[in-house]
């Protein structure tokens, strides 16, 4: 057994002996990058054991250690990791709890004590948990992300925004039930397989690989008129984790819906960006500005190889550029707005409103003051300026009953009916410039 190392404050560390024998614990937020992500730590030498369960249960296991009042996906995450600890799965002598960490100005940066105080609630102190951050919130001797692995995640998180855009727009049309499935699983596994033989990674290879899974779904035969499209917007976790928003991408297929989830690409420009945005505003250390800048340039480039690789391929619809919401927000937040996901969620429900998709569903956890703020606090105007949209504020929480958030969807569903949502509107941004296409089956090509 490993030997209890704590630091100068008394946090217990994750030491180089623990990777070589413990198990990780990492909660999933998207499915799809997050397997990838998981993939990539392994890559790595780490133990990783990533957790899909999904039921009222967590909810329940979550509110035994963490108050009701606290942020939702907070209460979601700590109660799937104390379930997953007391499963009788692991030898909790041999695990550590892996979670991102923000560290902005939002319930989120307390994650990590509020899991820390439920494991020594628990009687399960020993249990060391694990920070991924950029912010350098926290250290560990035994967890360390090197420039490589971290050029690695990001690529994952490149590829999966492209998988999850193409599978999206395949998945409600396909012939052949399952193919959309299948193939996502071929380039989820393949991407990681090419990462650790030292591929995809360089722009050259980046380009082709990128042009290959696009022309690969691209392939797939699918049929039937174009379905209304719905966008989801909102608080990062509960947008994206079927776990925070119940299903809601699997609900919306089922209610005959083509969902529009824009990706994670845009949220870590965005957090990279603030960076920027912070010595522009208040001043700081040019230097700090300067290395921001080119990594934000740097992740840039790699959203337009994406966004170039989805143009190839006629058949689908590209997705915009951080540059494009820039423009988009101008009028309605500045860009000191960034507390939370800031005015980056106003900024995606207008870059879905100006493709064509007035249809949104803007998923909240409950008593979350920045997204209430930029979400269900930007409807009102956003109604004004188009009154085309039809937008429906959603809250989370542990009190929320899952039949009443459908009916509420099923009604913003239904009105639908009285709105085109094909008709796109005019814009002289990139995004709005983009020519809808019309859903047809590959055979066709």
């Amino acid at each position: 057994m490993a030997t209890l190392t704590y630091d100068a404050t008394g946090r217990l560390l994750f030491t180089k002996e623990m990777k070589k024998e413990y198990t990780l614990l990492m909660p999933q937020m998207l499915p799809v990058t997050f397997t990838m992500m998981k993939k990539v730590f392994e890559l790595d030498g780490y133990k990783i054991d990533m957790l899909t369960t999904h039921h009222r249960g967590i909810v329940d296991t979550g509110l035994k250690y963490v108050h009701n009042d606290t942020c939702y996906p907070a209460l979601l995450v700590i109660g799937q990791l104390i379930e997953a600890v007391n499963s009788g799965k692991y030898d909790t002598h041999k695990l550590g709890l892996l979670i991102s960490q923000t560290g902005g100005g939002c319930r989120a940066s307390n994650y990590i004590h509020l899991l820390r105080k439920a494991l020594e609630k628990a009687g399960l102190s020993y249990i060391p948990v694990v920070s991924v951050n950029l912010s350098r919130l926290e250290k560990n001797p035994g967890f360390t992300i090197p420039l490589k692995t971290l050029r690695r995640l990001a690529m994952a998180m490149i590829y999966g925004d492209l998988i999850v855009w193409l599978k999206n727009q395949c998945l409600p049309y396909e012939v052949t039930k399952g193919q959309t499935d299948k193939l996502t699983t071929h380039w989820t596994d393949r991407i990681v397989t090419m990462f650790g033989n030292g591929h995809g990674l360089g722009k050259k290879e980046i380009r082709q690989y990128m042009a290959l899974i696009a022309a690969d779904y691209a392939k797939i035969e699918r049929q039937g008129k174009p379905k209304p499209r719905v966008g989801i917007v909102g608080e990062i976790y509960v947008k994206f984790a079927p776990l925070g928003n119940n299903g809601l991408e699997e609900f919306l297929l089922s209610e005959g819906c083509e969902p529009v989830v824009p990706g994670l690409t845009d949220f870590m420009i965005f957090k990279i960006n603030n960076r920027v945005v912070d010595v522009d505003l208040y001043k700081g250390s040019k230097l700090k500005k300067l290395l921001a800048g080119i990594f934000q340039r740097y992740i840039e480039e790699l959203q337009q190889i994406m966004i170039d690789a989805v143009k190839t391929q006629p058949v689908f619809r590209p997705m915009g550029k951080f540059s494009d919401l820039q423009q988009l927000i101008k009028g309605y937040l500045g860009y000191g707005n960034k507390m939370g996901e800031g005015w980056l969620l106003t900024a995606e429900m207008l870059e879905i409103i100006h493709t064509g998709a007035n249809n949104i569903v803007c998923t909240q956890p409950f008593g979350c003051l920045p997204n209430h703020v930029v979400g269900k606090g930007m409807i009102r105007r956003l109604k004004d300026d188009y009154p085309d949209s039809n937008i429906v504020a959603i809250d989370y929480d542990p009190g929320a009953t899952k039949i009443n958030q459908e009916n509420r969807i099923k009604l913003m569903i239904s009105n639908a009916g009285r709105i085109n949502p094909f008709v796109r509107e005019e814009s002289s941004s990139d995004i709005a410039a983009a020519e809808k296409q019309p859903v047809t089956s590959s055979a066709a090509h």
